[in-house]
């Protein structure tokens, strides 16, 4: 079993940036995959970021690449999501997800690839 809380988010200037936190419990944090989705009403969730077990392997949307940079600390069971030149469309409620892996270096995009979601946090980029 997997818990995951997001924090870091909040409301910011369009061009300004935002590191968000997803904290994990459970003993198993290094056998998963993680990633970060975003969605806002109305719209389906959307894939942002994946980074493999150990952090070698990482996966990004079209959309946020060259501008957001996922990493991980195992040893503190934490994932990040470091959002620089915001825009107003990356407006959303993001979530982590975990992704029971294994120890295999794979970055899934898919929601119903994941095992476990977080509550999500708001970001808000006004313009």
């Amino acid at each position: 079993q997997v818990q995951l809380v997001e924090s870091g988010g909040g409301l910011v200037q369009a061009g300004g940036s935002l590191r968000l936190s997803c904290a994990a419990s459970g003993r198993t944090f290094s056998s998963y995959g993680m990633g970060w989705f975003r969605q806002t009403p109305g719209k389906e969730r959307e894939f942002v970021a994946a980074i493999s077990w150990g952090g070698a392997s990482t996966l990004y949307a079209d959309s946020v690449k060259g501008r957001f940079t996922v990493s991980r600390d195992n040893a503190k069971k934490t994932v990040y999501l470091k959002m620089n030149s915001l825009k107003p469309e990356d407006t959303a409620v993001y979530s982590c997800a975990a992704a029971n892996t294994g120890r295999v270096a794979l970055t899934p995009s898919e929601p119903s690839e994941y095992n476990y979601w977080g509550q999500g946090t708001q970001v808000t980029v006004s313009s």
